[in-house]
């Protein structure tokens, strides 16, 4: 039977004193390592950025509208409707090229 093995990188910091006593004090309060608590409280903080930075959040009055104009988009506009047949030219324009759509 084979056993799977994860793997892992390193990953190194130099920092202030005073920054690594307050860092091995946290540490020793939640009863990880210095290394358990930084990569904890990076994954975390990481997660977060990823979140924030990923993540489309709507009321419930948005999500409704939205889901609205999901169901029943409105009728394509003059200023869609030119852009779309500018799109199209182009597309024709460039059909002998190398360039894909």
């Amino acid at each position: 039977m084979e056993t799977f093995v994860a793997k892992q990188d390193r990953i190194g910091a130099r920092v202030p004193h005073d920054v690594y006593e307050t860092l091995c004090r946290a540490a020793e309060l939640t009863g990880a390592t210095v290394n358990q608590f930084l990569v904890q409280a990076a994954l975390k903080e990481a997660q977060s950025v990823i979140e924030r930075e990923e993540v489309i959040r709507l009321s419930s009055r948005d999500w409704n509208w939205l889901l609205a104009l999901t169901e029943a988009p409105p009728k394509p506009n003059k200023q869609l409707q030119t852009a779309l047949n500018r799109y199209k030219q182009a597309r024709q324009d460039d059909a002998g090229s190398s360039f894909n759509w």
